[in-house]
């Protein structure tokens, strides 16, 4: 090794699923929406007027914060904007797990958490899911540096009962405690209506799936107005002008459009409920999912030769290489058409 590459920072990486270019595949390997984002977001992005470029954006993205924080029944000081929820993750884990004590998150979850732990340095634990991959509140009770758990999880798409989120909450708030709610307009229901009781909560969401913006980059933090200045603090010293100017913009129309918003999330709940049921006919088993996709296996299939037969088809999902869950695949939910593709290959492959 040559000296200098003694002080680098060696981390290994997150890897996310694969992103294809091709005209005619079936893509549902990294939980995008099937369906174009609101028409007020296409008619923001033709009108823009791209003078606005030569300028700096808002630091404080307030046009957006304020948009989410009247969405969601908040004040705008405590509302936090990131480019997508990994960025506010990120700028969360730097901000509040600063301790000694090692934090805690779930065995099989988002792995960029312990890419973001070992980033920073930050001492960590993952308490196992149990048999049928649900958290156990129990195993966040003892002394920790701070909590974060996805609700509903990934990549199981299991929800928990929010009960039983209060219950890991309320034994932690000596901790910040962050719940990751990336699928949470899918399916389970939200920490939000806990701000108001716990100082220490923190709940993140995106853009990127129920809003159909995934290529736009927005995610954000609400949680109580101490959090957020902190939060905001340590953005301003890493970088002041993270949000650009289209994405302040058509971000704001997108959450205005509530109609639009809850008409996409039946159609995907409606195709899920289709899928789920064409899937156990199939002789699939998977836990009961909340959130854009299912996490399915075959008894009579090895997941990873099934991977790569629908890859050679140009139909992608994700597989995970990893213990515990090798035997599963998680499939994005697309349009009734794209699943439609997805069945009959399964339906032919089983048969083989």
């Amino acid at each position: 090794m040559r000296p200098w590459e003694a002080n680098i920072r060696k981390v290994v990486p997150y890897v996310p699923g694969e992103q294809p270019k091709k005209e005619r595949m079936i893509k549902l390997n990294t939980n995008e929406n099937p369906y174009d984002p609101a028409p007020a977001v296409r008619r923001a992005a033709r009108s823009f007027e791209t003078g606005e470029l030569r300028l700096y954006p808002d630091p404080s993205a307030a046009v957006l914060a304020d948009a989410l924080a009247e969405r969601y029944g908040l004040d705008s000081d405590q509302v936090f904007v990131g480019v997508g929820s990994d960025d506010v993750l990120a700028m969360a884990f730097l901000t509040f797990f600063n301790s000694e004590k090692p934090i805690l998150f779930p065995d099989i979850s988002y792995s960029f958490y312990s890419v973001w732990a070992d980033l920073y340095r930050i001492p960590y634990e993952r308490p196992a899911l149990d048999e049928e991959f649900r958290i156990r509140k129990e195993d966040y009770y003892k002394e920790n540096g701070g909590v974060i758990f996805p609700n509903p999880n990934a990549p199981t798409s299991l929800a928990m009962e929010i009960g039983d989120v209060e219950d890991i909450i309320a034994h932690n708030q000596d901790v910040v405690v962050i719940v990751d709610e990336a699928y949470i307009d899918f399916g389970g229901e939200s920490a939000l209506g806990l701000l108001s009781k716990y100082e220490n909560l923190l709940v993140v969401q995106t853009f990127s799936k129920s809003r159909s913006m995934a290529g736009m980059r927005i995610g954000y933090a609400m949680g109580n107005k101490t959090l957020i200045k902190a939060l905001n603090d340590v953005k301003y010293s890493f970088n002041s002008y993270t949000m650009n100017q289209t994405s302040l913009c058509l971000g704001t129309e997108a959450v205005k459009a509530e109609d639009y918003f809850q008409e996409v999330i039946g159609k995907i709940k409606a195709t899920r409920e289709r899928s789920k049921e064409r899937l156990s006919r199939l002789g699939f088993v998977y836990p009961e999912p909340s959130a854009n996709f299912i996490f399915a296996r075959h008894p009579g299939a090895d997941a990873r030769k099934l991977f790569e037969a629908l890859k050679k088809e140009d139909i992608y999902v994700r597989y995970f290489d990893a213990p515990r869950i090798d035997q599963y695949l998680r499939i994005t939910i697309g349009t009734d058409e794209q699943m439609d593709i997805l069945f009959d290959f399964l339906e032919r492959y089983l048969q083989r």
